[in-house]
C-alpha cells in the first residue's frame, strides 16, 4: 500500500510496481505549480511526488527531470578523472548509476482508477496498454508515471510486431517479454545446418517464440517450445497461431526441458551473469549463470544420438569480466558435450558502434555465436 495526506485526511491506494520497486515511504502531492527544480529535490531525497495536475504536464516535468540527471552526469565526466577502472568496475558502476537514475524518476506517481482510468486532466486512454500488461483491473491503484509510460511504449511494439526477415512475417512481443530486435541471433538459427535427419527441435526459453517459428519455417515437422512465465507463454502461443504454425509448433510450461529426446534442442540463455532488477531483467540478466549450466547439463540426456545441441550466446560478459571463455568450455565439457561448430557475427545494433555508450570498448569487440554442441 501506499499512504499519504490529502485535504487533512489519511488516503491510501495499492502500489504497484513491475520493477519492483518499494513503494515511496514518503508521499507529497504534486501538480502544475511545483517547478522542476523542487520536483528533483525531493525526488533524490526519496519523496514520491503523487501528481494531481494536467497529465500532459506530468510527461513535460519528467522530461525535465532527465535533464537534470544529464547534466549531472556532464558536469561528473568533467571533473577530475578517476583512477582507470576495469571494463568490469566500469559496467558495473554504469549499471548501478542506471539503477539510480530509474529510481529517481520513478518518484513522480501517477493514480488510476480500477478500471484503468486516469482521473487526471488530458489523461490519455491507456486502459488497452494496461489490460495487456496487467490484466483485468479491480482495484484503484498507484504508480510511476515512467512505468505507464514503458507500458504504452510495449503496446506500440505489440500492435506494430518486429519484422523478422527469416521468417518474412513479424513477431508481436508482448509486455514483459524480450523483443527479437537483435536479428542476428534470429539469422544465425536460420543459417546454421540442421542436424542429419532431425524432425522434432525444443525450443529452451521460447520467449516470443520467434526461433520456434524460425525452426518450423526450416521444415521442421515437430517444434516444442517451453518456458517459465506466463507472459512469454501467452505471447509465443499468439505468435505462433498468427503465423499458422500450430500444427508444427506446442508451447508448453515446463521448467528449461519438455520430456523426451529431439534431434535438435535450441536455447538462446539471458547473456550476462547477474541479478536481474525488473521482470524484464530477467531476458538480460542470467543469475549465477543458472539457465546456461541447466541447458548445458541437462542437453546430454534430451538429445537423440547424432543430434545436436544449439547454444546462442553473446560473448559481451566475456570482454566484461563476468564470464571466461574457459569457464564456459569447461561447463561444456564437464555436461559430456563437445563442440561439433560454431557459426559467429557480429552485432549491428546502435549501441554496437556507439563510441559515447560507457560500455563501448565492450560491445565493439562483441561477437555473437551459434556453438554446435553434441554428446561427446
Amino acid at each position: 500500500m501506499i499512504q499519504w495526506i490529502e485535504n487533512g485526511e489519511e488516503c491510501a491506494a495499492v502500489w504497484r510496481s513491475e520493477s519492483g520497486w518499494p513503494a515511496p515511504k514518503k508521499i507529497v502531492l504534486a501538480d502544475d505549480t511545483m517547478n522542476a527544480d523542487t520536483a528533483y529535490r525531493l525526488a533524490l531525497d526519496g519523496t514520491g511526488l503523487l501528481w494531481r495536475g494536467d497529465f500532459q504536464n506530468a510527461r513535460q516535468l519528467l522530461q525535465a527531470l532527465v535533464r537534470r540527471l544529464d547534466q549531472k552526469s556532464d558536469r561528473n565526466k568533467r571533473k577530475a578523472p578517476k583512477p582507470a577502472a576495469t571494463l568490469t568496475e566500469q559496467f558495473h558502476r554504469h549499471r548501478l548509476a542506471q539503477l539510480q537514475r530509474a529510481r529517481l524518476l520513478a518518484m513522480l506517481l501517477i493514480p488510476f482508477d480500477a478500471d484503468y482510468t486516469i482521473p487526471l486532466r488530458r489523461a490519455p486512454d491507456v486502459k488497452q496498454a494496461c489490460n495487456e500488461a496487467y490484466g483485468a483491473g479491480s482495484e484503484p491503484f498507484v504508480a510511476s508515471l515512467r512505468e505507464l509510460l514503458g507500458l504504452i511504449g510495449a503496446h506500440e511494439w505489440r500492435r506494430k510486431g518486429v519484422f523478422i526477415p527469416a521468417l518474412d512475417e513479424r513477431i508481436h512481443p508482448w509486455y514483459g517479454v524480450f523483443s527479437p530486435v537483435r536479428g542476428e541471433y534470429v539469422e544465425l538459427v536460420a543459417q546454421a545446418p540442421l542436424p542429419a535427419q532431425a524432425t522434432l527441435a525444443f525450443d529452451i526459453g521460447a520467449g516470443t517464440g520467434v526461433l520456434s517459428a524460425v525452426l518450423a519455417h526450416r521444415g521442421l515437422q515437430g517444434v516444442i517450445a517451453t518456458d517459465m512465465d506466463e507472459r512469454a507463454l501467452g505471447c509465443a502461443r499468439a505468435n505462433i497461431e498468427r503465423l499458422s504454425l500450430s500444427d508444427q509448433v506446442e508451447v508448453v510450461q515446463a521448467d528449461l526441458y519438455p520430456e523426451g529426446r529431439a534431434g535438435l534442442v535450441v536455447c538462446n540463455p539471458p547473456w550476462l551473469p547477474g541479478k536481474p532488477s525488473s521482470a524484464i531483467e530477467y531476458a538480460i540478466y542470467d543469475p549465477d549463470s543458472s539457465m546456461l549450466k541447466g541447458f548445458l547439463a541437462g542437453l546430454k540426456d534430451h538429445l537423440l544420438a547424432h543430434g545436436e545441441g544449439w547454444l546462442i550466446l553473446s560473448d559481451l560478459a566475456e570482454h566484461l569480466g563476468l564470464r571466461s571463455r574457459e569457464q564456459l568450455l569447461a561447463w561444456i565439457t564437464d555436461a559430456g558435450l563437445e563442440v561439433a561448430g560454431r557459426h559467429d557475427v557480429r552485432p549491428t545494433h546502435p549501441k554496437a558502434s556507439d563510441a559515447d555508450d560507457p560500455l563501448a570498448a565492450a560491445r565493439m569487440r562483441e561477437v555473437t555465436s551459434l556453438w554446435r554442441l553434441r554428446v561427446a
